[in-house]
């Protein structure tokens, strides 16, 4: 919450350049950005309170209304009246043994849980903005607490079924794949076809893997578990070598448990 000077930063031992390109890398804006659209995330939850939009200015430091306004519309695409029937849409950035990812949730759930590098990110966050009526921020809250926890458990070897709550905007369609995809066991592997059929449709293959691919849950709603007819790993959002991972990690925990419970 506090406004960190560059003089600040260099008294804490921290090189304001470096910060400056590692939140570019890592969230797509400086540091100082971040820091601004986190104290604005805050002023979002107060209005949705209850609380005045000039409680809500001075509360985030901005000494006119005006200057809020305009900073409030430049990050969440949407004014501070508006705001206040709005879904917040909190944000953090998770570490993992296959590179950065970032988790969105809302208070119904998680919503979003990507690989940072992944090309499709940027085109979904907008449609959650724009279809959905998400204001974007960073925050935490018990989903995005609860799958940091479980995301861990799970790399390590120790969780086969996420119990995080999830949330998932979507046609009726696309819901009723990423359904089927959570049903597919831990450590066992699906085909387009294999779903399409489940569904009654199984001619539907290709629309099977278009759902599929928009899928916005990795890991979570298992899509990496969906291979080729052929046994083909096929495409994967994140990159087939994490694909590869991940199918690898998951059976090698299965043939442990087995051996173990023999």
């Amino acid at each position: 919450e506090a406004r960190w000077s560059d003089a600040q930063l260099l008294a804490q031992g921290i090189e304001p350049l470096k910060l400056r390109r590692w939140f570019k890398q890592h969230f797509g804006m400086t540091f100082h950005a971040w820091l601004r659209t986190r104290r604005l995330g805050v002023a979002l939850g107060g209005i949705r309170q209850g609380t005045s939009i000039d409680h809500a200015a001075f509360d985030s430091g901005y000494e006119s209304l005006s200057g809020f306004r305009d900073a409030f519309q430049k990050s969440f695409h949407i004014t501070p009246g508006r705001a206040a029937n709005s879904e917040p849409l909190l944000f953090t950035r998770l570490t993992t043994p296959l590179g950065p990812m970032i988790a969105m949730a809302e208070r119904r759930g998680l919503v979003l849980l990507e690989f940072l590098d992944r090309p499709a990110l940027t085109r979904e966050v907008e449609q959650l903005q724009s279809r959905h009526g998400y204001v974007v921020a960073p925050g935490h809250n018990v989903h995005l607490q609860q799958i940091e926890r479980e995301l861990t458990a799970y790399f390590a070897g120790e969780l086969t079924e996420f119990g995080v709550a999830l949330h998932l905007p979507g046609s009726d369609f696309a819901r009723q794949v990423w359904a089927e995809l959570q049903q597919i066991p831990y450590g066992h592997t699906s085909t387009y076809g294999s779903i399409a059929a489940r569904l009654g449709k199984p001619g539907a293959s290709r629309a099977v893997g278009l759902a599929n691919g928009h899928n916005r849950l990795s890991i979570v709603v298992p899509c990496h578990r969906v291979i080729g007819a052929d046994g083909s790993l096929t495409g994967y959002g994140g990159g087939q070598p994490r694909k590869a991972f991940l199918l690898r990690l998951e059976n090698a925990t299965l043939q442990l448990t087995r051996q173990l419970a023999f």
